[in-house]
């Protein structure tokens, strides 16, 4: 599969099969991630990896009660949380590239996790304060996001996406 492709197939999914997720392929989307560009190359994410049903409930708890993403991290074997660490990255001009740097490397693992034929789906509605009690992270680490991952129990269609028109401007803003 080219990279085309692979952006084209990759969904986010909300309902997993009761189907362990091979080591090899945890162990491969955690490098992918761990090869993403950064800032300086300070490299300010921290991943971690819960796969007990406790800690998946815990984190699931985080969540709004009508939240949908809560049903994918109770039911998927894995949850990966994205965490970052703020002294290892810098703010410049108002960008802070803590926020770019970590979602970089969740965007490899998401692709990494598509290309293993693993689902996921990026959640960030959570109360950060409570995911931190659960997984016992410092005070001065961010809790950022987390992602499900497993093997699909459901196929989704694409979602429309904007024409290039709409998105890409030649020489100046504006221009097609």
């Amino acid at each position: 599969m080219n990279f085309l492709e692979l952006a084209q197939t990759r969904r986010s999914l909300r309902t997993y099969l009761d189907k362990p997720v091979e080591r090899e392929k945890l162990e491969y989307v955690l490098e992918t991630a761990r090869l993403a560009p950064s800032w300086k190359n300070m490299q300010c994410w921290r991943f971690i990896v819960v796969e007990d049903a406790a800690g998946r409930a815990a984190l699931a708890e985080t969540m709004g009660e009508t939240n949908p993403g809560r049903k994918a991290l109770t039911g998927a074997p894995i949850v990966i949380v994205l965490c970052a660490v703020p002294k290892e990255s810098e703010i410049w001009e108002g960008k802070d590239f803590m926020m770019l740097d970590a979602g970089l490397a969740m965007e490899h693992l998401v692709l990494a996790a598509t290309e293993q034929g693993l689902g996921t789906c990026w959640q960030g509605l959570f109360t950060e304060q409570k995911a931190r009690e659960a997984l016992q992270i410092p005070e001065d680490v961010r809790v950022l996001a987390m992602t499900p991952l497993g093997y699909a129990a459901e196929e989704r269609r694409p979602r429309p996406r904007k024409a290039m028109s709409e998105i890409v401007f030649h020489g100046k803003w504006g221009r097609e």
